[in-house]
């Protein structure tokens, strides 16, 4: 599986050209693309919290991995945010569609 900063997108036909035994369960396949993603958001999250945890209670902890583990959740977060703003961008269009 491939990934762009920790996004998951193996199995995703991204041509259109793929046939239907190859696709993924389109019902569940984004639903559960989105799943992961903010998982592994979380995870990254939580890193970050134990590794500024460890800094503040002395435990030896390296303020500068610290440093990188909060910019790395923080840039995840912002990644997160501009893809769900894309995606109600985008349901809002669909919405204003006429049919």
């Amino acid at each position: 599986m491939s990934t762009i900063q920790g996004l998951p997108i193996g199995g995703i036909d991204f041509t259109g050209t793929g046939s239907a035994a190859s696709a993924p369960d389109h019902a569940d396949g984004f639903g559960k693309v989105l799943r992961e993603a903010v998982t592994q958001i979380d995870q990254v999250q939580g890193e970050a919290q134990s590794k500024i945890g460890e800094v503040m209670q002395g435990k030896g902890g390296d303020v500068h991995s610290a440093m990188i583990a909060v910019e790395k959740a923080d840039l995840s977060f912002q990644l997160m945010l501009q893809v769900r703003n894309k995606i109600v961008a985008a349901y809002q269009e669909i919405s204003r569609m006429n049919f």
